[in-house]
């Protein structure tokens, strides 16, 4: 697929800006001969001067710059002047303020460029973070193959990265991996699985999948808190901890997909930490409630993995750069504490979700839907802005472990869970909880 026809599958309006070529040695910086001849052969192959082209289109009405990537020109590689036209669609974006989408072909550096070609990525990551730096939402759309330095700055580099089935990922090209290298972990399938890509768009739905997320990243005012989610149980308030710790537990109870789906209209997903690591007991992305932005973070009642906390600052700080209010729903008995966990950095895990929360300048609203264990669950929770369903508990521990830390027996348990008050209507009295949302009344004192 050229550039001008992946621009054409996801939009009839786009306006191309052009730049004025410079008059370059004939065979390039290094003198590289037979250079010019392959451009020219590559100019009269595809139609076009460079493998980037840039403009401002309009997606389903929403208008943003487009980036797109011309394999069929020396593979899409990156030189010189390249790197001088995707510096100008980051600098039009920023001008424009308008989000950047980039639909990506490439096979990464122009040999016959050198290192002319290589600190081209230089430029690309600077006009990249200034653009990150302006509050404006980047989406990378990989196509295939998506190689090298590309991959590296407008591919990898972008808030939200989408890419098309079966397509070819990685730093290394197909002509540079080691032998033997598993085909998979170079797939887009295979980038899905590890975490470093959002999710993978059949090409038919890429159109509406990208002005959902231009609808998603796009804020018209300033954050304002998202409202509190509706319990979705009729449980009334219950009488003893240890009462509270059952409904929490109980299997019966709705959990975070139900009150995800209950909230949003839509939801668009973020996957990952970009460290290699996924964890499916949590959820995060970006919803759309009533057309109003709402980024959420989702325990799911496991034990949340490091990759989980990884994710969760990631889709905050995201919010927070973006200006979209934050939601998280709270359900876990604590942080994964095996030995794997361990080595893949919980602590350090843990400690970046509680600082994405601590700096977040946008609201956040938390409610706690189940188990609210110790702090694998505080580090999402919001310091003043956290609520209670009836069905839920928070505790400093769960009381068996508390007991057994206290050298008491099994039969203490339950009295162990009264006094660590964890119950939703001493959260309130507490002031660690704003407020039990959807009680049914009081049971208990």
């Amino acid at each position: 697929m050229s550039a001008r026809e992946a621009i054409a599958a996801v939009t009839a309006s786009f306006t191309e800006h052009h730049l004025p070529m410079d008059q370059a040695p004939s065979d390039g910086p290094l003198g590289w001969t037979g250079y010019a001849d392959s451009r020219a052969r590559a100019t009269e192959r595809t139609g076009e001067e460079e493998s980037v082209l840039h403009g401002v289109a309009v997606v389903d009405g929403l208008s943003c710059v487009l980036i797109s990537f011309e394999f069929g020109f020396l593979g899409g590689s990156l030189g010189a002047r390249t790197g001088d036209r995707l510096e100008a669609a980051y600098a039009l974006a920023r001008e424009q303020r308008l989000p950047l989408v980039s639909l990506v072909a490439t096979g990464g550096s122009r040999m016959q460029e050198g290192m002319i070609a290589l600190v081209q990525l230089q430029r690309v990551a600077a006009a990249s973070a200034l653009l990150r730096a302006a509050g404006l939402p980047q989406i990378a759309v990989l196509r295939d193959p998506t190689t090298g330095g590309g991959w590296a700055t407008v591919g990898a580099g972008a808030d939200v990265v989408l890419a098309l089935p079966g397509a070819q990922i990685g730093f290394a090209g197909s002509r540079v991996r080691p032998a033997g290298a598993d085909p998979y972990a170079y797939s887009a399938e295979g980038q899905l699985a590890a975490g470093q890509i959002d999710a993978i768009v059949p090409p038919g739905e890429l159109p509406r999948t990208l002005s959902h997320w231009l609808r998603a990243l796009t804020v018209p005012g300033p954050a304002q808190a998202a409202p509190v989610p509706a319990a979705l149980a009729a449980t009334g308030l219950p009488g003893t901890g240890w009462d509270a710790v059952e409904q929490a537990r109980s299997a019966a109870r709705p959990r975070a997909e139900a009150y995800l789906d209950a909230y949003f209209d839509h939801r668009l997903p973020l996957n990952g930490d970009r460290c290699g690591g996924t964890d499916p007991g949590l959820l995060g992305g970006v919803g759309l409630r009533g057309g109003q932005p709402v980024a959420y973070v989702a325990q799911c009642g496991t034990a949340t993995r490091p990759a989980g906390y990884r994710t969760a600052a990631r889709v905050i700080r995201l919010a927070d750069r973006l200006g979209l209010p934050v939601l998280t729903l709270i359900d876990t008995p604590g942080a994964a504490n095996d030995a794997e966990a361990e080595r893949t950095g919980a602590g350090a895990a843990i400690a970046d979700a509680f600082a994405a929360i601590a700096s977040a300048r946008v609201p956040v609203t938390t409610l706690v839907i189940g188990e609210g264990g110790s702090g694998g669950a505080l580090a999402l929770a919001a310091p003043d802005n956290t609520h209670v369903t009836a069905d839920s508990y928070f505790s400093v521990i769960a009381p068996e472990l508390a007991a057994a830390i206290l050298k008491r027996g099994p039969d203490q348990v339950r009295s162990t869970a009264d006094q660590l008050r964890l119950r939703p209507q001493d959260l309130v009295e507490l002031g660690i909880a704003r407020s039990v949302v959807g009680r049914a009344g009081p049971a208990g004192s």
